[in-house]
C-alpha cells in the first residue's frame, strides 16, 4: 500500500453484493503493478480485485505479461488491457525513429517538403549496430560535436553514455573497457546513438524535461487524449559540457536524480505543469509559449500517426503513453522518447495526487461502467485532442473566425477544474446518489 494519501473519494461498498450486480455494475479487475494505479484500482466503487487466474473484465498489466499472453487470450466484447499488441512501434527507440523517419520521407513524396519539416523534431539518430556506418559518416561531419548512447528498450537512464571521440564508442564495443553497467545492457540491448541537444532550455541553471501523457484509445480511428497535468523533471546539477560523464547533469529520469547525494524526496526535482507554463508566459510572452504548446501538440499527433498503420489496432485496447518532450535555447521542442509504461511510483505527496487524478481519468475515458454520455471532448484533466482528425474547442464561431482561426482542443499546463466537469460529466456509480 502506498504511504501517500489520495485525496479522492473512497468509494466503499460491499464486494459480494457488488457481483451479485447486472451487468458492468461489478467490474472484475487484474492489477500486475503494486503502485499508485492499485490504490486507485481499489478505491474504484463496484470494483472487484481478481487473484490468479480468475475471470477479468479489465487487466492493467505490464508489458511482459502483455508478451507471454496475448495471444493466447480470448476476449469479451467489453473486456478492455491496458497496451496494444505491439504498443514497442512507439516506444522502442530504435523503431519510434524508424518509424518516424519513414513516415517524414512518405510526407515529402507526397505532399512536400514543407509538410514533412514539420516533422524534424527528433534529433539526428541511428540505430547501432546496423547502422553503424551511416553514424561514422555523420559523426565525421560534425567533429567535435556531442553523441549520447542509449539502450533501444531500457528505461530509467540505465545503460546511457555521451561521447565526444569515435574512440570512446570502439572502447564500448571491446568487451573489456566497458563498464558492468554498459556489458549488461549492450549483451541484452542494441544501442541507438542519438545527437545530444547541446543548447537546453535552462532553469536556475539546469537541464529538464517535460513528462507529458497522451492516452489513446483506438489506432483505426485514431482517437488520443491529452492531459493537462505533467511535470518537468531537473536534474539535480547546474548544466555544463565541460563535463559529459556526469549522469546527475545530463539526465534527468528520477531514478537516476534519487541517487544524487543531495536528492530531496519532497521537492523531488519535479514542477507542474501549471506553475512551468505560467512562468515561460511570464518570461516570454503569451503569444510565444501557446506557439511553443502547438509545436508540443504537432509532435504527438505526428508521431502517432507515424505508427498508425503498423500498430495492430484492437478494440479491447488503450495505451497511456509517457512523452519526454526536451526544449532547446531557441524554445524548439525535441521528442526524446515514448515510454508505454511511464513510472506512475509517486515521489512526493504532490505527485501521488497528481497520479492518482491522472490514472482514474484514464479509467474515466476508457469508461467500464458505461458512466459517459454524448461526444465528449473532455473528462476530466482529458482532453480529445485527436478524433479521426483535428478536434477544435467550441468557443470559436466558423463563420465569424473561419477555419483558419480554429484553435486545437488541447490545454497543456492550463487551469483544471477536474472536479467540477466531472461532477456535471459523469453518471454516479451503480448504486450511488448523483451529488
Amino acid at each position: 500500500m502506498s504511504k501517500y494519501k489520495t485525496s479522492g473519494h473512497k468509494g466503499s461498498y460491499d464486494s459480494s453484493k457488488s457481483e451479485e450486480r447486472e451487468g458492468r455494475s461489478c467490474v472484475r479487475y487484474k492489477c500486475g503493478l503494486l503502485n499508485t494505479i492499485q490504490d486507485v484500482l481499489r478505491q474504484r466503487p463496484g470494483w472487484v480485485e481478481v487473484k490468479d487466474e480468475g475471470e477479468w473484465d479489465f487487466n492493467w498489466c505490464d508489458v511482459g505479461w502483455l508478451r507471454e499472453n496475448f495471444d493466447h487470450s480470448y476476449m469479451e466484447e467489453h473486456v478492455r488491457i491496458n497496451h496494444f499488441r505491439n504498443h514497442y512501434e512507439l516506444t522502442r527507440k530504435n523503431l519510434m525513429v524508424k518509424n518516424l523517419k519513414r513516415y517524414r520521407k512518405n510526407l515529402e513524396r507526397d505532399v512536400g517538403r514543407m509538410e514533412a519539416a514539420k516533422c524534424d523534431f527528433f534529433p539526428c539518430t541511428f540505430a547501432l549496430p546496423s547502422e553503424y556506418h551511416l553514424f561514422v559518416e555523420e559523426f565525421k561531419r560534425s567533429p567535435g560535436s556531442i553523441w549520447i548512447m542509449k539502450p533501444v528498450a531500457k528505461s530509467q537512464g540505465k545503460g546511457i553514455f555521451l561521447f565526444r571521440k569515435l574512440k570512446d564508442i570502439m572502447d564500448w564495443k571491446k568487451d573489456g573497457t566497458r563498464s558492468e553497467e554498459q556489458k549488461d545492457a549492450a549483451q541484452v540491448e542494441s544501442y541507438v546513438a542519438q545527437r545530444y541537444v547541446e543548447n537546453p532550455y535552462l532553469i536556475n541553471g539546469r537541464k529538464f524535461d517535460l513528462r507529458v501523457y497522451v492516452l489513446v484509445t483506438s489506432y483505426v480511428p485514431l482517437k488520443a487524449w491529452l492531459y493537462r497535468d505533467g511535470f518537468g523533471r531537473f536534474s539535480s546539477t547546474r548544466f555544463s559540457l565541460n563535463n559529459i560523464d556526469d549522469k546527475y547533469m545530463h539526465l534527468t529520469n528520477v531514478a537516476v536524480q534519487k541517487t544524487a547525494p543531495d536528492y530531496d524526496p519532497e521537492k523531488a526535482c519535479k514542477w507542474q505543469m501549471q506553475p512551468f507554463r505560467r512562468y515561460l508566459t511570464a518570461k516570454h510572452g503569451r503569444e510565444t509559449i501557446e506557439t511553443l504548446f502547438k509545436e508540443i501538440d504537432n509532435i504527438f499527433v505526428r508521431s502517432l500517426q507515424s505508427v498508425q498503420k503498423v500498430i495492430i489496432n484492437d478494440k479491447h485496447c488503450f495505451e497511456l503513453y509517457g512523452y519526454d518532450i526536451l526544449l532547446d535555447q531557441n524554445l524548439k521542442p525535441w521528442l526524446i522518447e515514448v515510454n508505454a509504461s511511464p513510472s506512475h511510483t509517486p515521489s512526493s505527496q504532490e505527485d501521488y495526487e497528481m497520479k492518482c487524478r491522472l490514472l482514474e481519468d484514464t479509467l474515466n475515458v476508457v469508461d467500464m461502467e458505461g458512466r459517459l454520455t454524448g461526444k465528449l471532448k473532455r473528462v476530466g484533466g482529458y482532453d480529445l485532442m485527436w478524433n479521426d482528425g483535428p478536434v477544435y474547442r467550441d468557443d470559436v464561431n466558423l463563420e465569424t473566425f473561419g477555419v483558419s482561426c480554429f484553435s486545437a482542443n488541447t490545454h497543456l499546463g492550463c487551469v483544471n477544474d477536474r472536479d467540477k466537469q466531472l461532477l456535471q460529466l459523469l453518471k454516479p456509480f451503480p448504486g450511488q446518489k448523483k451529488m
